[in-house]
């Protein structure tokens, strides 16, 4: 999630309120085309710009009217503990109201804002109210164990209950003394109830080694040990840490995500420096990894110069633990993260065709790697961030560059339209995972980094959905380009496809210098499906100049398409209907014939998926 709000200004004399508090927060301001003078990004519509933001995850405080941010967000309202805070200030900056996210900041944030502009925060939630505190949002460096219980806890303290304090009292607020709840703040474990919250103070960092694809449940046995025999909370342990040759281990990565704590890591020279504090050196652990001490090692690192080793290591057969200490709750991580690459689609470029998670990811990214128009059509979303550019026909040099700033620790979303796995830098990301690093492949750093593939809405599907229904039945998608692909081969496919029926997408018909395959792929299918077949030519899908037309097969002209064009070649079944909207594109699978009462297998309803 991402943690920088975002101003929003839609009129100029909200202008100035905007700017003040984007100054005060450190933050950006989106301003309104048109509208607003001086913004970091601007956007075109204020309902479809707070929905993108909103479902990336990013804090929005918007100096307008509540309710056109109560409109925004509206159809993505789920679920309160993971949405991010929506805020709504006045256009004098007098009343500043948050809608949602109290208990997620928004509280804590509207009133920071109240006393930077010397207005009045609006904050309705009881416990902020009544008693000055959100119980779920402890301070920084301590995490609540049983959050569910928090609201029971609440409803308590409102109706007269008071609070015993068995450790500090890390609330900065007057609560009422009283045995009704407890509020309990301990690095033991300690099980919560409806009527004790517990907090636990994250003093602790958990250092870990293991033997290469060692057994993910054997490792978080040995955690599961230490830490029972120690008295130490899960909850306590601020971040698991380990050398940088096992950022990609899969039984340090489990232990981390079941502890809930991210996970950094050192290089063995940072470790090293590390080595006049270690308990147990071992020139065995030099020789192979280039460190004396792995578990210690880390544990130190990542808790700081002051922290004292708490557990010394202890080992498995496969597995070494290590548990360092700081004075105070660690709020400053060190090391760096194991790095991501999130793989994005954005779709064909209209913000509402581009998915909730992609918007998320592209929120989170700290880079933006990938062709400037791709990145360009993210409009505001990509305001503010460090961005790449590379040019078409770079593809191999733009995968490689994301790669490599991932395995510098950074958070990095490489761009692309339309799906990011069909036809665009999904494939190519993993080829050159895949290969040896004398091959031309990547650095060993890289291939330890986090990939995350996310789905977008292709062409082709945009395409559809703008026809009708022409996939109805059976297709394939097949690209026309021979710049990778021999051409023997696609000629072989386009074959095999019209010998099958297939309803056909075609993607890269045509280029400035290659003009004669498409022509080609019209004539063969003229030998296997009918002239009047319906063909659809759509441009720019998703873009203010979206064209969509409609041609028989034998009337199909290559001067009509360009490389912008995707085109959808209908079966000997597919038909193009004149209704009510216009011509409308379709391939029927046979549901006149379920009528008729002529299919035989009830197994499962043909117009649905097994898997469904």
């Amino acid at each position: 999630m991402a943690l920088t709000p975002v101003v929003l200004a839609l009129s100029k004399s909200g202008e100035p309120t905007a700017h003040a508090i984007a100054k005060a927060l450190n933050c950006a301001v989106h301003g309104r085309e048109g509208r607003v003078d001086v913004a970091d990004a601007f956007f075109a519509n204020a309902l479809d710009h707070t929905r993108d933001l909103f479902a990336a995850g990013t804090p929005i405080v918007g100096v307008c009217a509540s309710g056109i941010l109560i409109r925004g967000v509206a159809s993505q309202l789920n679920d309160k503990t993971t949405e991010p805070p929506v805020i709504s200030v006045s256009d004098d900056g007098k009343v500043i109201v948050p809608l949602l996210g109290g208990h997620r900041g928004a509280n804590r944030l509207a009133k920071q804002i109240a006393e930077t502009l010397e207005g009045t925060a609006a904050v309705t939630t009881a416990g902020d109210v009544a008693l000055g505190v959100a119980l779920d949002e402890p301070p920084l460096g301590y995490r609540l164990q049983n959050p569910q219980d928090a609201k029971s806890v609440m409803a308590t303290l409102l109706s007269g209950g008071g609070v015993t304090w068995p450790g500090d009292a890390i609330f900065d607020a007057q609560l009422p003394d009283g045995d009704a709840v407890e509020l309990c703040v301990t690095d033991a474990p300690k099980q919560g109830s409806d009527t004790r919250l517990v907090y636990h103070p994250q003093h602790f960092t958990l250092g870990l080694g293991c033997a290469r694809n060692a057994d993910p449940d054997d490792l978080w046995t040995h955690i599961e040990g230490v830490l029972q025999s120690n008295n130490i909370a899960q909850g306590a342990i601020a971040c698991v840490a380990s050398i940088d040759l096992k950022a990609d281990e899969p039984a340090i990565i489990q232990a981390a995500k079941r502890l809930g704590a991210p996970l950094r890591v050192f290089t063995a020279d940072e470790l090293n420096a590390e080595t006049p504090r270690l308990a147990n050196p071992s020139d065995v652990v030099l020789a192979e990894v280039g460190t004396s001490g792995v578990s210690e090692g880390a544990a130190l690192a990542a808790a700081g110069p002051d922290a004292t080793l708490h557990v010394e290591k202890t080992k498995t057969a496969t597995t070494t633990c290590a548990i360092a200490k700081a004075h105070e709750p660690i709020t400053d991580l060190k090391g760096r993260s194991r790095g991501r690459l999130s793989v994005v689609g954005i779709g064909p470029g209209q913000a509402a065709w581009r998915t909730p998670e992609v918007s998320r990811l592209v929120a989170d990214a700290e880079e933006l790697v990938g062709y400037g128009l791709y990145i360009d059509l993210l409009g505001p979303l990509a305001a503010g961030k460090t961005r790449s550019d590379f040019p078409l026909g770079g593809e191999e040099a733009r995968c490689r560059y994301a790669l490599e700033q991932a395995a510098l620790g950074k958070n990095v979303a490489l761009v692309c339209s339309g799906d990011a796995g069909i036809y665009a830098m999904g494939a190519l990301v993993f080829e050159l995972l895949d290969r040896a690093e004398n091959e031309e492949g990547v650095s060993d750093a890289a291939r330890c980094v986090e990939v995350v593939c996310s789905p977008g809405v292709s062409a082709l599907q945009g395409a559809a959905a703008r026809a009708g229904a022409p996939l109805g039945h059976d297709f394939c998608t097949i690209s026309l380009s021979d710049l990778l692909t021999p051409r023997d081969d696609i000629i072989r496919r386009l074959n095999a496809a019209a010998q099958g029926d297939f309803v056909i997408a075609f993607y890269n018909p045509v280029s400035k210098t290659r003009r004669t395959l498409l022509a080609e792929a019209r004539d063969i299918l003229l030998q296997h499906r009918p002239a009047d077949t319906p063909v659809m030519l759509a441009s720019n899908l998703g873009r203010p100049t979206e064209l969509v037309r409609y041609r028989r097969l034998d009337e199909l002209e290559v001067d009509e398409v360009d490389m912008l064009t995707v085109v959808l070649i209908g079966s000997s079944n597919s038909r193009l209907a004149q209704l009510g909207e216009g011509p409308r594109m379709f391939t029927p699978r046979g549901y006149a014939r379920k009528i008729d009462g002529d299919l035989t297998d009830k197994r499962h309803d043909p117009y649905e998926p097994e898997t469904a």
